[in-house]
């Protein structure tokens, strides 16, 4: 890996043809909502423009066949990804938590495919609370395999401003559901995505309270952070803070640009570009 990386984004979604075509409506609905075009990017493609900008970027895989009915894009499709490129990528595998015993058996491949981590869960679109005790074994299996989980966290842009918000429900995605699950199991990472609105408060309280518990700053335009959440992360919380754009939902250049603006200490403006995921991730750069 090069020594030179001046970013880490921890929260990226893969835009090639053939993952546009498994989310069916939901790209077309997010273009509109982002107010962004999102032509197809292949994962070439993809990695030059991460590599021109002196960056890596880890991806985000998800599911939720049991509600949606919509195939799943296979784990092994990121896999490949950071087999073709592992200078740039790393990645999350997904799972549909109400497949039960396929949700444990694919979180143990992920980990063979040398993916590193589990996420983006979205127990908005999932439909299930985290800290549901059901669900305690797939939590078990991720703390027992050291594969970090990365769980969306408040309002959902999919689905929103259409009739109904496309079946997905605000509820789930209260952060707090997340303290019971670092609490039982405190060998687990958790990253809880987002600003996590209207519920910013709560994700900050908890990552200051679990030290297994972390945030990233995606699907937010910086220029928008409340300041609460610019407080704590220039200050309590500059070690548990990670960038992530969530591109292409928001572009990567625009996030940057934004976040200059941010009122920052220099050497935390390095942690939350850099370092927190170095550490995080166990990265030798």
């Amino acid at each position: 890996m090069a020594r030179d990386i001046v970013g880490i984004d921890v929260h990226v979604h893969l835009s090639d043809e053939f993952t546009q075509k498994a989310k069916g409506d939901r790209t077309a609905q997010m273009a509109r909502y982002f107010g962004r075009e999102r032509p197809p990017v292949s994962i070439d493609e993809m990695a030059d423009q991460y590599r021109a900008r002196k960056m890596m970027a880890v991806i985000m895989n998800t599911r939720d066949e049991t509600i949606t009915g919509l195939t799943p894009v296979p784990n092994d499709h990121v896999a490949s990804a950071v087999k073709k490129h592992p200078d740039v990528f790393l990645a999350f595998g997904a799972i549909d938590p109400w497949t039960g015993k396929l949700a444990l058996d694919e979180i143990k491949r992920c980990k063979d495919l040398g993916l590193s981590g589990m996420g983006e869960l979205n127990p908005a679109r999932q439909h299930f609370f985290a800290n549901d005790i059901r669900f305690y074994p797939l939590w078990e299996q991720c703390a027992k395999l050291n594969m970090p989980i990365l769980f969306h966290g408040g309002m959902a842009a999919a689905g929103a401003g259409t009739p109904g918000g496309m079946g997905i429900k605000l509820k789930y995605s209260q952060p707090i559901h997340l303290d019971e699950v670092a609490a039982d199991f405190p060998e687990l990472k958790i990253i809880s995505a987002h600003p996590t609105w209207p519920w910013t408060a709560e994700s900050l309280a908890i990552a200051r309270h679990k030290a297994n518990y972390y945030i990233d700053l995606s699907g937010w335009a910086p220029k928008y952070f409340p300041a609460e959440l610019v407080h704590n992360i220039n200050t309590l919380l500059q070690d548990k803070a990670m960038f992530g754009s969530d591109w292409p939902a928001i572009g990567v250049e625009r996030w940057l640009e934004e976040f200059q603006q941010v009122n920052m200490k220099p050497e935390v403006r390095k942690k939350i570009m850099v370092d927190n995921a170095v550490q995080f991730f166990g990265l030798t750069l």
